[in-house]
């Protein structure tokens, strides 16, 4: 049986990424089919291998490391001394496409910027994320997801003023420059192909933030208006008997009326017709909605919101939702049984190819594991070219 085809089969990556915006892209790329290899400083590693602040070889290959760093190869390279330095070059020399997500111009000091790769490598494409971009005010500072959150307006909003501000639990910064870091190689891989070159890529944790809110940002700078999809006066999360729901009251010809009927409440729509009454009235009408729907269970009011075509759906826990059959229909689970971290499960792909599913070369590796392979095919590679 012949091995599948992989979109990036063949494409070299030298990852110099950690903790979670360059990993989450460059695990992507390898679970596209791309060979992975992880340059990772000798003793210590990626930054989430010292998640438990330990340097047992079971804290190093701890959980929230594994979840990043399938479908790679580790080597361990000092590159800030003579041999280490001229080895990553060397695979550099034989890559498509060298990864970091250090800080604006870090790269550049250790001799590593695209001006220098391209020299030795006309068609390397130098891929960076950064905090805030490689210029103007920010620049020199370090990147970190709730930064991101605190300076580009996603932290300021909240569903109700009276709700204090506060961080968002998960890596959204993170996560979307990581993928728009994805976006940004594939686009100059394939433009490589038409040009034979290759090109610096640059994402942002501030600018994926800014361009979420593309719908929030071009509504402020026409009107100055606050867009805020969570402060909707009809949609809002309610506690139950034995739960929480969310109702989102909205792409309806009357959302009201049909709450208030799945609410069995006396139609409100009568005395707020209009998006503007309801905003006005918003307090009272989510208070009434709140008192109705403390009366039953999640169950209970599900059904009868969802008989009426309402957008509704429990407020769960993460392990409920890995749990969901839903999960495991999507694909969304990857078991594996790693030597050092045991049976883990991770999260599998959000892209589903038909022709080139998930699957799992490499097990998240430990620290330096593949530095003896990779370093013996590099000189036999040097050997091939220095012989023609």
């Amino acid at each position: 049986m012949s091995e599948t085809v992989m979109p990036l089969g063949g494409v070299r990556i030298i990852d110099f990424t950690q903790v979670m915006l360059g990993p989450c892209c460059t695990q992507m790329l390898g679970d596209f089919g791309a060979d992975v290899i992880k340059i990772e400083r000798p003793g210590a590693g990626d930054l989430s291998r010292s998640f438990y602040g330990e340097r047992s070889e079971e804290a190093m290959n701890n959980a929230v490391f594994a979840s990043l760093n399938r479908n790679k190869r580790s080597v361990t390279l000092d590159t800030k001394s003579e041999d280490g330095r001229k080895a990553a070059l060397d695979l550099i020399r034989t890559a498509d496409v060298v990864v970091d997500n250090f800080r604006a111009g870090v790269m550049d000091r250790l001799g590593f910027g695209y001006d220098a790769l391209s020299r030795i490598n006309p068609r390397i494409i130098c891929a960076s994320g950064t905090g805030f971009g490689p210029e103007g005010p920010y620049a020199h500072k370090g990147g970190q997801d709730v930064l991101a959150q605190a300076m580009t307006g996603v932290m300021e909003k909240t569903q109700d003023p009276s709700i204090p501000k506060s961080i968002y639990p998960t890596t959204l910064c993170d996560y979307s420059a990581g993928m728009h870091l994805v976006q940004g190689i594939m686009a100059a891989l394939l433009m490589r192909e038409k040009t034979g070159k290759g090109q610096k890529v640059g994402v942002s944790l501030y600018d994926s933030m800014i361009a979420m809110q593309m719908q929030e940002a071009a509504q402020w700078s026409k009107h100055r208006e606050v867009l805020n999809w969570a402060a909707m006066p009809l949609t809002g999360v309610f506690d139950t008997t034995d739960g929480a729901i969310v109702i989102v009251g909205a792409f309806k010809t009357n959302p009201l009326q049909d709450i208030c009927t799945a609410l069995e409440i006396a139609d409100l729509s009568p005395e707020y017709p209009t998006l503007s009454d309801q905003r006005a009235n918003k307090p009272f009408l989510q208070e009434t909605f709140r008192v109705a729907i403390a009366q039953n269970t999640s169950a209970y009011w599900l059904e009868r919101l969802e008989a009426v075509d309402l957008l509704c759906a429990p407020v769960r826990s993460l392990g409920e939702a890995l749990e969901d059959p839903q999960t495991r229909i999507n694909d969304m689970l990857c078991p594996v049984d790693h030597p050092v971290l045991g049976e883990v499960t991770l999260v599998g792909s959000p892209v589903h190819l038909s022709a080139a599913p998930l699957r799992v070369r490499h097990l998240p590796p430990r620290l330096g594991e593949h530095t003896e392979e990779v370093m013996q095919d590099l000189a036999a590679r040097l050997r091939t070219e220095a012989a023609e």
